[in-house]
């Protein structure tokens, strides 16, 4: 069942609690243009060892959508309040493109609060800033709708697309009911975020998870993450940007060896 609670600028955020109370506890972010129902192939699995709280991030899902650009340092204070509102100190966190990013954020300035990272299809800087001030600008005038072919494209590759209709159906709907200004807050984070001068400071054991036909954040961003970071370890999936969708089995199977 979704719960939200006040983070520290009175915004609700939303999230979904699996698993014992006295188990482990792992948080899981989603991408942009999704909600938590993106670990749907995950949580299941995750939830017979770890107590699983899957985040809506701001602007996304049943989450409060402020107007205005959100930066990443708000974006990981939302992850620190809900944990801390849950009475959770010590967490694992598994993040996926814009969660991802601020899984380094939380490791560059909480990482006393992490027992792990797991960052996927992410990197330290994601695109450049003249294509997030597109979506922007296209999800500010146009909505959604405007956006969603070209998005769909970007995070599966041609071959899943044919094979599996009725997840890219559930996609689609996921990026249509998102709130354009919480998508677009998400946008200015994404875009004016750079830690690539910075991350190698990380010291949290860290999975990095990539896509072999990742177009969105291709496996060059992961692979000057493993360079960085010294405790990390580097899985390739052959999937494209939702690998966690896209390899269901291969994703878990990777995520439940590494916490074990």
């Amino acid at each position: 069942m979704t719960e939200s609670l006040a983070v520290s600028d009175g915004a609700q955020i939303a999230f979904d609690v699996r698993g014992k109370e006295s188990a482990p506890p792992l948080v899981l972010v989603h991408s942009l243009g999704c909600d938590h129902h993106m670990w749907d192939h995950q949580t299941g699995t995750l939830s017979q060892t770890h107590r699983v709280v899957a985040l809506d991030i701001r602007g996304h899902g049943a989450s409060d959508a402020p107007g205005g650009d959100y930066t990443l340092e708000r974006l990981g204070r939302d992850v620190v309040d809900v944990a801390d509102g849950l009475g959770i100190e010590a967490f694992d966190y598994c993040g996926l493109s814009i969660g991802g990013l601020i899984g380094l954020w939380l490791g560059l300035h909480t990482g006393g609060r992490l027992r792990s990272l797991t960052l996927c299809n992410t990197g330290a800087k994601i695109s450049e800033a003249e294509r997030w001030n597109e979506r922007i600008e296209i999800a500010s005038t146009a909505g959604m709708s405007a956006l969603v072919d070209g998005v769909i494209e970007r995070w599966f590759t041609a071959d899943y697309v044919d094979a599996h209709p009725e997840e890219i159906e559930r996609a689609r709907a996921q990026l249509l009911v998102t709130d354009p200004g919480g998508y677009a807050g998400c946008c200015a984070a994404i875009r004016d975020a750079d830690l690539r001068e910075e991350v190698h400071a990380i010291t949290t054991r860290t999975l990095i998870v990539a896509g072999t036909h990742d177009v969105a954040t291709p496996v060059e961003l992961s692979d000057f993450l493993h360079a960085q970071l010294t405790q990390s370890a580097l899985t390739l999936l052959d999937a494209g940007h939702l690998s966690n969708v896209e390899q269901p089995d291969a994703f878990t199977a990777a995520i439940t060896e590494f916490l074990s």
